[in-house]
């Protein structure tokens, strides 16, 4: 177990950089996603980032975006790490999908954490936490009132350079009632990484491997049963928020999650639109009058209109995570607002996929989308997003069904 750290109000751990600002954060986000571009090939090849490649985010403070200040962070909000996200998936996707889904669940940890669980498990300063929302195995109780849980959790992005990892398990309930879920969260010794990914159509770079847990003891105050990592109640207040004194950990954590596949379509699309403008100055159309795509008038009208649906993304998840920062001031967020916000990331990541998938890929040319092409990366990464449970089950059907039903006052 990870000690704890002194966290007395007049004595915090300074962060690396006590100064850094979240204009520089976005700055170095741009850097690297440019160094990422021409590493793609041996990303997917080795099926996550490289060693180098973790080290300059780790150097850059990314992993400690949203720990909170009482550890050692910077504490800065859903915004920044969500703009970050986008920047590095205009370089790298499966680079940018493994760092948020490694680096995001701080959020998580230190809004639904008690204080003793954060104590330890943000004690290194730098968190990646990879998370798996479907439940999976059992736990059972230990006899000093915490668990033993045994399970395997798929797609724990994230996992190669992880510190802990968070997942739901089932606990048994009475003779003739159904389980009930627990979310815990486990320190990286407590767990493997299974060698099981990589023949994905894309984000193949993502390391999204499964984790296996044999019979790992979870402390009491590691596991919150009764609770769903994707829908925690924060109506009343949040641990985080009575810990931290900020509205960073008061705020919904159910939008967040879902947020992030809205940030990595509208960086995907964003890459693709890249590619597309460099096609258009350097290649010349096959038919009279043999122009360069930029002067011809129909690539002009695909071009355009591929810009204004991804600025239309871009705009909408601005406006989203405006929206989170409002509602999380407000405090007592409902149901029916969380569902709203995170129903936006779903139309996001339509606009994105629309802008790639109906006018830049079918009209780059072939040349362009042969395998290992940049555009042919970009097009097999967001249709993968796609297949993602997240985008396609939950935000498609469940939650729009759900937010009917409270928007109408419908008991379900």
């Amino acid at each position: 177990m990870t000690a704890a750290v002194d966290t007395s109000a007049d004595d915090y751990p300074v962060p690396p950089e006590p100064g850094l600002t979240e204009h520089e954060v976005l700055d170095r986000a741009e850097r690297i996603a440019e160094t990422l571009i021409d590493r793609q090939q041996e990303t997917e090849e080795r099926g996550y980032y490289a060693l180098d490649t973790h080290e300059v985010l780790l150097n850059a403070g990314f992993y400690r975006l949203m720990v909170p200040r009482r550890y050692g962070g910077y504490e800065f909000g859903i915004d920044t790490h969500m703009q970050v996200v986008a920047r590095l998936a205009r370089g790298c996707a499966s680079t940018a999908w493994m760092y948020t889904f490694g680096a995001s669940h701080a959020h998580l940890a230190a809004t639904l954490l008690g204080e003793q669980a954060q104590n330890e498990v943000f004690a290194g300063g730098d968190f990646i936490c990879p998370g798996v929302v479907a439940p999976a195995g059992f736990a059972e109780p230990a006899e000093d009132g915490g668990w033993i849980v045994d399970g395997e959790f798929r797609y724990a992005s994230g996992s190669p350079y992880a510190t802990h990892f968070v997942g739901q398990t089932f606990i048994a309930g009475a003779e003739g009632e159904p389980p009930e879920q627990m979310m815990f969260i486990v320190p990286r010794d407590q767990w493997r990484r299974l060698d099981d990914w990589g023949s994905q159509l894309g984000l193949k770079g993502s390391g999204s491997y499964s984790v296996k847990i044999e019979k790992a003891h979870i402390p009491a105050h590691y596991a919150l049963p009764g609770t769903h990592m994707g829908l925690a109640s924060v109506v009343g207040g949040t641990p985080g928020l009575r810990l931290h004194g900020t509205t960073l950990y008061g705020g919904s954590v159910l939008a967040p999650l879902n947020f992030q596949v809205g940030a990595l379509a509208v960086g995907m699309a964003t890459a693709a639109l890249d590619v597309y403008g460099e096609l258009a100055r350097e290649r010349t159309i096959p038919y009279p009058p043999f122009g360069r795509r930029a002067e011809d008038p129909d690539y002009q009208l695909r071009y355009g209109e591929a810009v204004g649906r991804v600025a239309t993304a871009r705009a909408a998840m601005t406006d989203m995570l405006r929206q989170w920062q409002e509602t999380a001031e407000l405090g007592d967020v409902s149901r029916e607002v969380e569902l709203r916000m995170s129903i936006i990331s779903r139309e996001i990541v339509r606009l994105a996929w629309s802008a790639v998938s109906d006018i830049l890929f079918p009209t780059a040319g072939t040349s362009a989308v042969r395998a290992g092409e940049r555009l042919e990366r970009i097009w097999r990464d967001i249709s993968t997003l796609h297949t993602h449970a997240g985008v396609n089950v939950y935000l498609a059907t469940i939650a729009p069904r759900e937010l009917a039903q409270l928007a109408l006052g419908i008991a379900h």
